[in-house]
This record gives structure tokens, sequence and C-alpha cells, in this order.
């Protein structure tokens, strides 16, 4: 997980005050993450790293994560409204989440090591928090989360893309793991339902019939979606520029 603008932020603030919000931020966030059998690996200046699964092998590693995601947002919630009434910053974050094979255990030097995971599914963890930015998202997880899941039918997630991230190769699903309030659960799948529909036209390069069904799903989601005028801005912009038949729908971003 990473805190969004958090440069600015600490340009807005005292160091000594900066400290005492991020303290105030790291400590409910870590127990969520301990209470959930994860493993702080470290804080790194604001964002926070966590594994599940190791050191102690447990199978529903991947429902944890998720889980343990949402309470993160419902817990920043509460403090955020607190900021708010001290005149504080608005402090927001992204979190990303993927799971596969990792080499775990001490690394480091001589001198001084850590006990961390390493490896091509870690980096892709961290790439997926920033892709965040791109749909105006809060939680994305790749599919192999998802796939990993035990009990999936406890969240819901909406597909957003097909992606390449920098410095890989092979495409990967990405999945909006959705926050929403019980009484809200049926307007959080209809939701999905229009997006993914979108999703399927804009694939098809059915342009026209995608930015309709886009809008729709803002318009049910009281007017705002940033995934949805995101996918707008995209395919009105594919329509100018023109693909090729072959097109598969995979979107390659060249920065991390």
């Amino acid at each position: 997980s990473d805190v969004r603008g958090f440069t600015t932020i600490s340009e807005a603030l005292s160091p000594e005050k900066l400290t005492s919000i991020l303290n105030e931020y790291f400590t409910p966030m870590t127990k969520i993450i301990l209470d959930s059998n994860g493993l702080l690996d470290k804080y790194i200046g604001d964002a926070i790293m966590a594994v599940w699964g190791a050191p102690i092998p447990m199978e529903n590693h991947a429902d944890k994560a998720v889980a343990s995601s949402l309470k993160m947002l419902d817990e920043l919630e509460v403090l955020q409204k607190k900021w708010k009434s001290e005149n504080l910053p608005f402090l927001d974050i992204g979190i990303g989440l993927n799971t596969g094979d990792m080499v775990v255990g001490n690394m480091g030097s001589d001198q001084r090591f850590d006990y961390t995971v390493l490896g091509d599914a870690v980096n892709l963890g961290a790439r997926l928090e920033g892709i965040n930015k791109n749909y105006g998202t809060r939680i994305i997880c790749s599919e192999f989360t998802k796939n990993a899941l035990k009990e999936p039918h406890k969240f819901i997630f909406r597909e957003l893309d097909n992606i390449q991230v920098k410095g890989k190769n092979e495409p990967v699903r990405i999945f909006e793991i959705m926050r929403f309030k019980e009484m809200d659960r049926q307007k959080a799948l209809e939701l999905v339902r229009l997006f993914e529909e979108g999703l399927a036209l804009y694939r098809a390069q059915n342009w026209k019939e995608a930015i309709h069904k886009f809008k729709e799903a803002i318009r049910m989601n009281d007017g705002k979606d940033p995934p949805s005028e995101e996918f707008i801005e995209r395919c009105n912009y594919l329509k100018e520029k023109g693909l090729e038949k072959d097109w598969n729908g995979v979107w390659v971003f060249k920065t991390k």
C-alpha cells in the first residue's frame, strides 16, 4: 500500500506533524495485518509491504490479504474524519495485491539481513499498487490473487483490464476489489455488470456502444465512476488513432 500525494502532504506539514500523522496511520493498519496473521515485511517511507502465507503457510492467504485490504480502507475512513476535524490534509491510499511463487527468507548482506520476499510476483504487486492511479481505484489485485481465493463469493470483483506492465512481456488481467456497504451490494453488482459489458464492447473495438455502456455505469453510480471515465477517454483516443484488426485488447504501460 502507498499514500497518495505524500510528497505534497509532507511539504505542507512540519516534520514533527508529519511523523505524528504517519504513526497514527501505521498503527491501525499494522494491527489489521497482524490480526489476520499477516507478516509486516517493512515500512518504506509511507508505504507498507505485507505478506500472507509466510513464514507460516496458510491455505487462505489470498482471502486474508483481500479482507485485510478492505478493512484498511474502513479504518482509513475513520482516520480521515478525525484529520478533517483537526484541519489536517486529506490522506488516501492505494493497494496492490498479487499472489505467486516467491523467494522467502533472510536476505541482505554479511552485516545485516531481513526476512523478506523477492521475485517477479512481488514486483507485480508493487506495480499494481501504482496502477490504481490510472483507473481511479483504491485496491487492484491480479488474476492470480482472484484465482487463489478459497471463498471468492465473499467479495465483489470488477474486471478492469488486461495489461502489460513495464518490464514484463506477458499480459495480466487485473481486478478492482469493490468496497461497498452491505445494503449497496446489489448496486455494486449492477455496476460491475454494466462496466464489464462495456469492457467486452471495448475489446471488440465497438467504441460507440462501449462508451454508451460506460456512461450507463456512471449514471447508475450517482454520476461518478473513475474506471468508466478512463475507458470513455480511452475509447475516444483509440477511435481516433485506429487499430489493427488483430488488436488483442492488451493495454501496455510504458512507465512504472
